[in-house]
Formats: C-alpha cells, sequence, structure tokens
C-alpha cells in the first residue's frame, strides 16, 4: 500500500513575527541565569574577604544547588497543572529578588540567603522555559531553539568571569549582582504576550506531588553536603561525602523516571543519558586548568583558553545539530500523528556520547609532556562538539515522549539528572585530587578516564533512548 503524505508547509522560523519577541526573550533570560552562574565564582573571593565570611563559602555555592533542586520539581509539578506563565514569572521574581538581596548584604549570612533565594528563581525557571518551548513552539523548530539555549550560555562563559572581574575591580562586587535584574525584568516583559497565548488547562496536582517535593528537599539538601564535603578534608570529609551520597541514593530515584536505575527504554534512558554526559564533562572540566598548569607549566590564561575552545566547539555542535536532516522521531505519548522520517533519534545522541568519549580520552594523553599540547586541545574540541550535538537532542526527545501534562514534570528530571550527577561525580573527583599532599599525573588521568568511561556507558546505552515500541520491526 503506498503510504499517504501530508502536503507540506514552509517550516516557521524562530524569529517570524509571532515568535520574534518570545525567541528573544528566552534567550536572553538563559544567558542572564548564565552569566550569574559563572559570574559569582569571580565575584566570590572577593566577597567572603569583604564580609569575613570565608566559613560560608562553601554554602554560598552549594545553597543555591539545593534550593535549585527543590524548586525544579515544584516547577515541573505547577507547569503541568497549572501552565507554565505563573512559574516563569516567579521565577524571575525569586531570581531578582535573591540578587538584590546578595548585592546588598553587610554579611556573608544574608548573601548566602540571597543566593538560597536566586538558587530557587533559576530552578523555576530552568523547567517553565522548557515547558515554554513545547507549548508555544512547534515541533520543527524545537531542536533549533534548543540549539539557540545552548548559544545562550557560550557568550557568558566567554566574556562572563572576565567582565565579572572587571565589575569588581572597577564598580565593586555588589554590581555583579544588581546589574542583572536591569536586564532580567525587560526580558520577562518580551515573553508575556507569548506566555498568554499558550494553552494552559487547570487540573488537579499529580497524586504524590507532595511527597516529590519532599524528596526533593532531601536531595537538595544531600547535594548541597555533597558539594560541601567535596571542599573539606580529613575523616569528616569521608563522612559528609558517604552520607550525602547515601541521602542522593535515596531520594533520586523516587524524583526520576521509573526505569532510570535500570536505564529503561525511552525517558528513563534520555534522563541517564544527560545526567552522564554532564558528569564526565563536569569533571573533565574542572581539572583540566589544573593538569595543564602543574603538568605543562601553562598560566591559568593559557589554561582557561581550552575551556574556552570547548565552549565555542559546544555551540557549534549545538548549531549543527538544528540544521541537521531530523532524524525519525519517537512518537510521544500525547498521540500526535508524525510523518516517517529515515534514521532514527539515537543517531545523534550516540555521534555526541561518541565524540565526549574520544574527545576527553584524547585530553588524558595531554598529561605527558612526550604529547603536544595541540592533540589536548583538539581532543576538548572534539568533546565540546559532542556536548553540542548531545544537549539539544536529549532535550528534543524529552518533549517527545511527553504528553502535554506531563512537559513540566519530565524537564523537572531531565534536569535533576544532570545537576545530581554532575553534583555527584565532582564531589568523587575532588576526593581523587585531594589524595596525598599534591594532584599528580595518575590523579588526573584517573579523573579524566573515569569521565571517557562515563561517557563511554552512554554509548553503550543510547539505542534505548527510543521506547520498545518505536523499534523497527525486524
Amino acid at each position: 500500500m503506498t503510504p499517504v503524505v501530508a502536503c507540506q508547509v514552509a517550516p516557521e522560523r524562530l524569529f517570524a513575527p509571532r515568535l520574534r519577541a518570545m525567541t528573544v526573550g528566552v534567550v536572553a533570560l538563559v544567558s542572564l541565569v548564565a552569566f550569574e552562574a559563572l559570574a559569582v565564582g569571580t565575584a566570590m573571593p572577593t566577597v567572603a574577604r569583604n564580609l569575613d565570611g570565608l566559613s560560608w563559602y562553601g554554602l554560598a555555592f552549594g545553597g543555591p544547588f539545593a534550593s535549585g533542586v527543590v524548586a525544579m520539581v515544584v516547577s515541573g509539578i505547577w507547569c503541568d497543572a497549572r501552565g507554565p506563565r505563573a512559574p516563569v514569572w516567579h521565577g524571575v521574581g525569586w531570581f531578582v529578588a535573591g540578587l538584590l538581596l546578595a548585592g546588598t548584604a553587610s554579611t556573608m549570612g544574608v548573601l548566602v540567603a540571597g543566593r538560597l533565594v536566586q538558587g530557587f528563581g533559576s530552578g523555576l525557571l530552568a523547567v517553565a522555559l522548557y515547558v515554554v518551548v513545547g507549548r508555544a513552539y512547534p515541533e520543527a523548530l524545537h531542536r533549533r531553539i534548543f540549539a539557540a539555549f545552548a548559544a545562550a550560555w557560550v557568550v557568558p562563559s566567554l566574556v562572563g568571569p572576565a567582565l565579572a572581574g572587571l565589575i569588581v575591580e572597577h564598580l565593586g562586587w555588589r554590581w555583579v549582582f544588581l546589574a542583572v535584574p536591569a536586564v532580567a525584568v525587560p526580558a520577562v516583559l518580551l515573553i508575556q504576550p507569548g506566555l498568554r497565548a499558550v494553552a494552559s488547562p487547570v487540573v488537579r496536582l499529580a497524586a504524590g506531588a507532595a511527597a516529590r517535593v519532599g524528596w526533593a528537599c532531601g536531595a537538595g539538601v544531600s547535594a548541597a553536603l555533597l558539594h560541601y564535603g567535596g571542599q573539606q578534608r580529613g575523616a569528616s570529609a569521608v563522612g559528609l561525602v558517604v552520607a550525602s551520597l547515601a541521602g542522593l541514593l535515596c531520594c533520586a530515584p523516587r524524583l526520576l523516571p521509573a526505569g532510570f536505575l535500570r536505564a529503561g527504554r525511552g525517558l528513563p534512558t534520555v534522563v541517564g543519558l544527560r545526567g552522564l554526559a554532564s558528569a564526565a564533562f563536569a569533571s573533565a572540566e574542572m581539572v583540566i586548568p589544573l593538569m595543564l598548569s602543574r603538568e605543562r607549566g601553562l598560566s591559568p590564561t593559557e589554561a582557561g583558553l581550552l575551556l574556552t575552545v570547548g565552549a565555542l566547539s559546544w555551540s557549534a555542535g549545538s548549531w549543527l545539530q538544528g540544521r541537521l536532516p531530523a532524524p525519525g522521531s519517537a512518537p510521544g505519548t500525547g498521540g500526535r500523528a508524525r510523518l516517517p522520517v529515515p534514521g532514527s533519534p539515537a543517531v545523534l545522541v550516540r555521534a555526541g556520547l561518541v565524540c565526549i568519549t574520544v574527545g576527553t580520552a584524547t585530553v588524558a594523553l595531554a598529561v605527558w609532556p612526550a604529547v603536544p599540547l595541540p592533540v589536548g586541545v583538539l581532543g576538548w574540541a572534539v568533546a565540546g562538539l559532542g556536548m553540542g550535538l548531545l544537549y539539544p537532542s536529549l532535550s528534543v526527545l524529552t518533549l517527545e515522549l511527553s504528553a502535554p501534562g506531563e512537559q513540566g514534570r519530565n524537564s523537572s528530571s531531565l534536569q535533576l539528572g544532570d545537576s545530581l550527577f554532575a553534583a555527584s561525580v565532582l564531589a568523587l573527583t575532588g576526593a581523587v585530587l585531594a589524595v596525598g599532599s599534591v594532584p599528580g599525573p595518575g590523579s588526573y588521568t584517573a579523573v579524566l578516564v573515569l569521565a571517557a568511561a562515563l561517557a563511554a556507558v552512554g554509548v553503550l546505552l543510547a539505542g534505548r533512548v527510543v521506547p520498545a515500541r518505536a523499534r523497527p520491526a525486524g
């Protein structure tokens, strides 16, 4: 029987009149969250010194992470029940309020409180923007808008730390926090007309919503303690890390899709692969500047340039996946009809993970003086390219595998897996580097080999992003 093919229409563009303000607004919000996340690390040593709060230093980073974990779960429940409009506005409101509180703080305790509020707003916003994409943009544009989200992190990663340093030196550290609200409010006003048009039926809260928030609180506290414990030394550090990992193992599976631990087909594997990739890339990124400075004699600026190469190639990979012919898509649970498209959604996912595996393993070779440094640079560029191919592809799959009433919960799970995997592996990375008085070539190699191994596991599992019912016969 000859298949019936629907008439094709010209695809809509991200900057078509209907979507132009929405696209500018959501990308601006992602950029602001990215800038703040990267800039605070530059400003915080000065903040801690001026407010005499070195003992609060770890909590200033771990606290927002914990409140963000809780907010992601709350936002997912809220978006599914009431739509993304209110979570977006509340996310921006909490984010701005936290920045103002931190920027005007007179003690380190008040600044940490501001950071907690800011982290809660960021978590609300991160999930709500995914739901906005699912409900406001046609499916044909999902890969491109997620590529734009990835690009929105690139410019802050290139200029954010340097710009924050200039602000601290010439205007004072408070303006690292106080300048962002001036841009955040106009950005959310740009997307307001589009938010009004997003269909948001009011439904009952999902069963077990309160329990899910409780598990999120447990996971958030465990993640914060894990972050704090990873910065400590001695027996207390070991105790904190072990207790925190136990807490995460208890709480996280209740927040992630059923079948996550056994890599069930479809969404469980999508979430797991996002976590594996994030953990692999973050742990390698943590160790590379230290390795190049100590083993190859590079200055901090020179070592940082390698990370810049990875950020640029990540952006290039995101741009590329947004313009490649769309692979076959797994049918969503919403019952929407789809045209058959050759290929598999696992293709880009597997390609990205292969690049991360090969690239990270190649960087590990640069620990040895006999290996030319350009080999390491090329390896990290390949790893960044893999992240660019992978991240938007997994984001698109998450929305395709979600009915409209599940987009919030599933987007929340995707980002929770990302955050919790990265936090756990970064804590273990810190423990490996802390063995002995000074990290040596063996420590760096061990971390990078572990990162490559995590990505390699993802390569083996990549085919499982396609649900069993969507596999071709035979």
